[in-house]
């Protein structure tokens, strides 16, 4: 992403006075995202920033006072301590953030999505419709694996978004949702699906040296049929091949809500002496990804670098240690949109790629009213940063 702001057109009128709301699971990157718009804004020159439609356009923090305290018994409300009139108003929610803890009766919870979503809409009640436009950014959409009805089960991501909406959200930004699909549940209402695209190369090309991106050396793997759209765009960007797996599933019992994998079959072209980009939007277990590696591995592939939107590591992190340990795979890149544990940020195959600027960037543009269009399709962006890499420029 480019360094100098000024690149961007924000000439235009802000549709209201900035306001962020990052909830305490989204604390850390609310902050670095306060932290770029203070700066930007201090910096930026507009002729009309003295006028009474740029009132309070620069201050030393966007970040509102509000709060979700609870009671003894567990019930929660939300709190806004001070004016949100006439705001645009955003709010930044990490659902799968699980260290945060809360007190029932004396016993400790730890937070579920469920309670993260039960927050979010307890401070967009507290607003009052008050706000003069309210944005709901929530990088891991809430229950986005439920997308679509294979039996007869409830259709959460559908329900959560028609709420919100009815609510008084006019727009919901989130990043690499499972299925896009599940806008169609609000198709008269904003939302915004954004891939990570350039954060993954960028941070791929200033770990690792000497990686050539070309198709005679690397290809980018889609690790199931759901995620060929994403996998397609970077091969594409980069210039390279793409290959899939499919998931053989046993479909006669059911595992953790899910039917249980028999065996990953690859289609693609000869992976031998190649580096591998596989790309998903998410780790959730892990066991997926290791097996997908083993399977590139086992036809005699060179490194492996795992990209996926959220590490979520949900039965730790041994396995990816022993992979490491073994050569199974070289590097894990996940973004910081959702919580990182000290010990994943410690560990030497880790590279976490931070989204705060890119925020801020969506942010910033969209309080002027403009178009988004060049952060949510960044092939010129990328095309830059690869061919500062091939010229041999520091990234």
């Amino acid at each position: 992403m480019a360094a100098n702001t000024d690149k961007r057109d924000l000439s235009t009128i802000p549709v209201g006075s900035l306001g962020i709301i990052p909830l305490s699971s989204c604390k850390n990157l609310g902050d670095k995202v306060d932290f770029y718009l203070v700066k930007w804004r201090a910096e930026r020159e507009n002729e009309h920033k003295d006028s009474l439609a740029f009132q309070g356009y620069m201050r030393d923090t966007y970040i509102l006072k509000a709060s979700t305290p609870r009671f003894g018994s567990g019930e929660g409300k939300g709190l806004i301590q001070e004016s949100i009139r006439g705001m645009d108003l955003y709010i930044l929610v990490d659902v799968t953030n699980y260290s945060l803890t809360y007190t029932v009766c004396g016993n400790e919870n730890h937070m579920s999505p469920d309670d993260h979503y039960q927050d979010l809409k307890r401070i967009i009640a507290a607003v009052e419709g008050k706000a003069r436009k309210i944005s709901v950014i929530m990088p891991f959409l809430y229950e986005g694996r439920q997308h679509k009805r294979s039996n007869r089960e409830s259709l959460d991501c559908a329900l959560a978004l028609q709420e919100l909406t009815r609510m008084g959200v006019d727009n919901i930004i989130t990043f690499d949702a499972h299925d896009p699909r599940v806008q169609n549940a609000i198709p008269l209402s904003g939302f915004e699906t954004v891939q990570p695209t350039y954060q993954f190369l960028k941070g791929l090309l200033r770990n690792v040296k000497d990686l050539q991106l070309n198709a005679d050396h690397m290809m980018v793997i889609s690790p199931d049929e759901g995620g060929m759209g994403r996998a397609i765009y970077m091969a594409n960007v980069i210039g390279v091949d793409m290959g899939m797996f499919y998931k053989r599933r046993d479909y006669t019992r059911i595992v953790d809500g899910r039917n249980p994998i028999v065996a990953h079959e690859f289609l693609g072209s000869d992976v031998e002496g190649k580096d591998m980009i596989i790309v998903d939007d998410m780790i959730s277990s892990g066991d997926s990804m290791l097996e997908v590696a083993a399977g590139l591995k086992a036809r005699k592939a060179r490194k492996i670098f795992v990209c996926t939107t959220f590490g979520l590591f949900t039965n730790g992190l041994d396995r990816f240690d022993k992979a490491y340990s073994e050569g199974l795979i070289d590097r894990v890149l996940t973004t910081n949109l959702v919580y990182q544990t000290p010990e994943l940020l410690s560990r030497e195959w880790y590279i976490s790629c931070d989204m705060s600027k890119y925020i801020a960037y969506i942010i910033d543009t969209l309080n002027h009213d403009c178009s988004i269009s060049d952060l949510l399709n960044p092939s010129d962006r990328i095309n830059k940063l690869l061919t500062k890499y091939r010229n041999g420029e520091t990234i």
